[in-house]
């Protein structure tokens, strides 16, 4: 059999993982790069993959990323010119000359130098991702995206981690001097609102589309408590603060307005803020009192409020 025919009409060419054990896949929509782990994550035939980015779906075989296919072409490319160079060979004789005046025939081939393979070399990414639904091990550039998997966001496992990570600065504080106590306590805080403002900014875009205002959804800010339950309820007809006891909405916008001061103002008290919360401790032109009980109980609160919204934006219909 002749070496052509030995390949058939498939050439199977695996493609390795990496060190990390993650192998590239580029979205054929918005061509964006990002690794995954096969064996990890849902078990099957033919499941799709999901952009992590723009969450478009298709076959897994419609990922590849455009360094793969260069490579998997240039090893296909190989094996078809090795087998028709071992095949040319096999046609070469040697026929030497008989008696005083025979002739003598032969036949050389040379061959050319063979095709070079095009190696490649998976990126090194930004976030490393389990997703808390269907345990896919994947990587990204950024912070948030659907699960190349189940398609499920992470928006509300990226919060409940920064959130997790501002409980270990407090329990942290109890533990150090007063001086590095207090910085710990002040960074838990900003760091919990800020999860909290990037969370639900990513929140109303990824379901912009079930919003009276999509493009305004798309650009909502989280980081006063009062303003955004009013634009969520005109947007997405959902209550924010309905997830809270009064008292409890009152004390995470006042968290937050504290965080404004250590953000803008160094920590010290204004007038701005004795107006926006009355806090009755709270001295104009001295520095704003916080409690490592006080980050705690903010932290309870956000969780509640992430889950909640989550919620309410997956039933709209």
């Amino acid at each position: 059999m002749l070496e052509v025919e030995r390949l058939g009409n498939r050439i199977n060419i695996p493609i390795h993982p990496d060190n990390d054990g993650y192998v590239g896949r580029e979205c054929p929509q918005c061509e964006r790069y990002f690794k995954v782990t096969f064996g990890t994550g849902l078990k099957g035939e033919g499941l799709p993959c999901h952009c992590p980015y723009c969450g478009h779906t298709e076959g897994h075989d419609h990922f590849w990323t455009k360094e793969q296919i260069e490579y998997l072409k240039s090893v296909a490319l190989r094996k078809i010119t090795e087998a028709v160079h071992k095949d040319v060979k096999a046609l070469e004789f040697d026929v030497k000359p008989q008696g005083a005046f025979g002739i003598g025939l032969s036949m050389k081939v040379k061959t050319g130098s063979l095709p070079l393979i095009r190696h490649y070399h998976e990126k090194q990414l930004e976030t490393e991702v389990v997703c808390d639904q269907c345990t896919l091990r994947y990587t990204i550039y950024g912070v948030f995206a659907f699960c190349p998997d189940c398609r499920t966001h992470n928006s509300a496992q990226i919060l409940n981690k920064n959130l997790e990570l501002a409980g270990k600065q407090i329990a942290l504080a109890k533990q150090v001097d007063s001086d590095m106590s207090a910085h710990l306590v002040a960074d838990a805080l900003e760091n919990a609102v800020s999860s909290f403002d990037a969370f639900g900014r990513e929140a109303c875009r990824v379901y912009a589309a079930k919003a009276s205002d999509p493009t305004k959804a798309e650009k909502l800010s989280f980081q006063n408590p009062n303003g955004v339950d009013t634009n969520v309820r005109q947007l997405f007809g959902i209550g924010l603060s309905a997830a809270l006891l009064a008292s409890d909405w009152s004390f995470v916008c006042r968290s937050f307005q504290k965080r404004h001061l250590l953000a803008h103002k160094m920590g010290v008290v204004d007038e701005a803020y004795i107006k926006a919360t009355a806090d009755p401790h709270a001295v104009e032109g001295r520095k704003v009192g916080i409690k490592p009980d006080e980050v705690l109980a903010l932290l309870t609160h956000l969780k509640t409020l992430g889950a909640h919204l989550l919620s309410q934006l997956r039933s709209i219909p």
